[in-house]
């Protein structure tokens, strides 16, 4: 994941517990990359999947409206429907 130098940044003070430090500067270790970086990353990935799990909230509401107003369209025109099957069955 790359990073944009030229944006601006700040500063961002955690305190985490020791096990998650170490475990951070473990994995950093192993990636090549500075804890801070490796933070970093992982926050961005974290709310990208919760923007992500919003937008399909979202759209699953917008699906069910939309299909509640299908339903409601259908029933609607049930009856004209019957009527025009009807009318083709006396041309024959």
């Amino acid at each position: 994941m790359a990073r944009d130098l030229s944006a601006k940044s700040v500063r961002l003070n955690l305190v985490v517990p020791v096990q998650l430090k170490r475990k951070l500067v473990k994995v950093a270790a192993g990636e090549g990359k500075k804890v801070s970086a490796l933070v970093r990353e992982s926050i961005e990935e974290k709310l990208t999947r919760m923007e992500r799990r919003l937008f399909e909230e979202k759209m699953c509401e917008a699906y069910l409206e939309m299909a509640d107003e299908n339903l409601a369209a259908v029933e609607d025109f049930k009856y004209v429907d019957a009527d025009n099957l009807g009318e083709g069955k006396n041309d024959l």
